[in-house]
């Protein structure tokens, strides 16, 4: 008669629970083994037991097999992000395509190209589009001009405020040449005469080589008739 099928549970008797854990530990260590020099496999099997006793077998070295399974393990979780982050950009680039194409053809309709197919509810949404993008034109332009108008009403204030203050200048000046006309005209009378007097500028005098300084001679002269 055959073997019979062994369920495949805890076993409650702590007697027989510690021999099939011997006999199955000794046969899988022994097939570790086997498969070690047989297939040239680098292997580790590392076994607690329900007592806390540690049972171990490496092929090599037990710290080298963990070293390599943590380094392939970080590989294996980086290819994993870098395949996941893939597909990630995959999705983007779908969707970035599909919004290209609607915005495309959104610019199209808008230049009353490629209208057949639509329905009423459709021209309707696309005249309202039209008329939004029409206010908003307006808006910034009108935007624009105002900030046109401020500067150059800025800039006529600043014209108008030179302007006055030109006008003090020649308001002064023209004070400064009537009191000269005052004075001049009382000391002629004082002394009984009767003198002109004008205003002007001298042409320039020709360089001379003794005086190198008097290159322009600016001054007033006054011309008076003999009392």
């Amino acid at each position: 008669m055959g073997r019979g099928k062994i369920v495949i549970r805890r076993i409650d008797n702590s007697t027989s629970r510690q021999v099939t854990f011997s006999k199955r530990r000794t046969g899988l260590l022994k097939k570790a083994k086997e498969l070690a020099i047989l297939c040239d496999a680098e292997i580790g099997v590392i076994i607690f037991s329900s007592t806390g006793k540690l049972h171990e077998f490496a092929s090599s070295s037990m710290k080298t097999v963990i070293e390599r399974y943590d380094k392939m393990k970080e590989e294996n979780h980086q290819l994993l992000n870098l395949s996941s982050q893939a597909k990630i950009w995959q999705r983007e680039a779908v969707q970035l395509r599909q919004q290209l194409e609607y915005l495309q053809q959104s610019h199209r309709q808008l230049l009353g190209e490629e209208l057949f197919g639509l329905n009423v509810n459709d021209l309707q949404n696309l005249e309202a589009q039209l008329e939004r993008s029409l206010k908003g034109v307006r808006t910034k332009k009108e935007q624009a001009l105002t900030i046109e108008v401020k500067e150059l009403h800025h800039k006529g204030s600043l014209v108008a405020h030179e302007n006055e203050e030109l006008h003090k200048k020649l308001d002064l000046l023209l004070q400064e040449q009537a009191e000269l006309k005052k004075v001049y005209g009382l000391h002629c009378n004082n002394n009984e005469l009767h003198a002109h007097v004008s205003l002007q500028l001298s042409q320039p005098q020709p360089q001379k080589n003794y005086l190198p300084t008097e290159t322009m001679i600016l001054g007033l002269q006054l011309n008076s008739k003999t009392c």
